[in-house]
């Protein structure tokens, strides 16, 4: 059972949201006690519906919508303000995890929270719903907020993209609940790409023809290196062959072989050059054949696009007594990538601090939720006009 927030205490958004930091740890608790691997349309519903439910208890939003995009629930609710900018905060609910595999599921110790996504990333959500709370209550100018929660954001977000592509559009600036790198903001991330190369050769009896055969393992075995070689860490472009396939039996000369590629890179341009690279890859022998499938599926998300906001983000930081924000550059990707190719500011890793992201012991600090969702209802009032010039 979810506790009332109650009425604003003093004008302090970080005071407010600390004499309420009970609230703000159970609700993480109820969030993460409902399981919500990637596919599992039902519990990741019943995330939606846990969202919504909280959402017009504490928000009073002018409107909550149930969304569907190729069975992937997702919830939008709209929260009108004071101002004429429109500000997106973007959020997922589904975990890499799936049923049972994080065991106990939910468990708390020297103000650490442990369990399924805690980290990664429905603090995020609950700190959004705190910091907006924190708006309602205590009054005062913020723009208008469309909260976005998607489902579909650790296999890649192919349902949600178009829906989060349109609000960001209509959106001024976006703020993405993802988890912080320690406590920094992320001010940029690499764009993301995966192939996989399927080499055709022509099964052979091992033994007693094995020259009559095409081996699709020693074809797509001598490429691997060629792969490799596109990469340039010397500007942060990985290029990394992870999973090989070929094969089905120790007598037959294999026909088929499959490579699959994960890449990074901080750039379009990068994006360009090692996707040119791997399609104009050939086998050497001239009855094999090479299918290419796949490629770049999320932008970078480049300096540039946070730099306005991450300024913001640190006054208002030292306004509340945060200290000195930090900004970090990741590998990893997340759907802000999305919004910053499309020339929206946008500023990613304000959810909440914690580490073990898709790893056993998976942690979030709860101490960092009333700080972070101060952090993040400073930085809504001051958009309340939009995105100021970066001075």
């Amino acid at each position: 059972m979810s506790t009332a927030v109650g009425d604003p205490d003093g004008p302090d958004l970080l005071a407010w949201l600390r004499q309420r930091r009970q609230t703000w740890e159970e609700a993480l608790e109820e969030l993460v006690r409902i399981e919500s691997p990637s596919g599992d349309s039902e519990r990741i519903g019943a995330c939606d519906s846990w969202v919504a439910d909280r959402a017009r208890e504490w928000l009073a939003p002018d409107q909550t919508e149930f969304l569907w995009g190729d069975g992937v629930p997702q919830l939008r609710a709209r929260v009108r303000g004071s101002g004429g900018a429109t500000v997106l905060l973007l959020c997922h609910l589904d975990t890499v995890w799936s049923l049972g595999s994080y065991q106990p599921l939910f468990s708390v110790g020297d103000g650490v929270a442990r369990g399924p996504g805690v980290f990664d990333m429905k603090g995020g959500v609950v700190i959004g719903l705190a910091a907006l709370a924190a708006l309602r209550a205590l009054g005062g100018p913020h723009p208008n907020v469309t909260l976005l929660c998607t489902g579909d954001e650790e296999v890649g977000s192919a349902a949600s993209r178009p829906l989060i592509e349109a609000e960001a559009l209509g959106s001024s600036a976006v703020l993405v609940l993802e988890a912080p790198s320690g406590a920094a903001v992320k001010v940029a991330r690499k764009g993301v790409g995966t192939y996989s190369l399927h080499l055709q050769g022509r099964a052979a009896h091992a033994g007693l023809e094995p020259e009559r055969g095409v081996n699709s393992v020693v074809e797509l075995a001598a490429l691997v290196g060629r792969v490799a070689e596109l990469a340039r860490p010397e500007v942060g472009t990985t290029v990394t062959p992870t999973v090989f396939i070929g094969g089905e039996r120790t007598n037959v000369v294999p026909a088929t072989a499959e490579l699959r590629i994960d890449v990074r890179f901080g750039t379009k341009a990068e994006a360009d050059r090692v996707d040119l690279g791997i399609r104009a890859l050939r086998p050497s022998h001239p009855d094999a054949t090479l299918r290419v499938e796949g490629g770049p599926n999320r932008p970078p998300l480049e300096d540039a696009a946070s730099a306005a906001l991450f300024s913001l983000a640190r006054s208002v930081a030292e306004s509340i007594g945060m200290g000195p924000l930090q900004g970090a550059s990741v590998g990893g990707g997340s759907d802000g990538n999305f919004t910053a190719a499309l020339g929206i500011p946008t500023l990613d890793g304000l959810g909440i601090v914690g580490g073990n992201a898709h790893a056993a012991g998976e942690w979030a600090d709860l101490t960092s939720i009333p700080d972070r969702a101060a952090l993040l209802a400073g930085c809504l009032q001051s958009l309340v006009s939009g995105v100021p010039n970066e001075t």
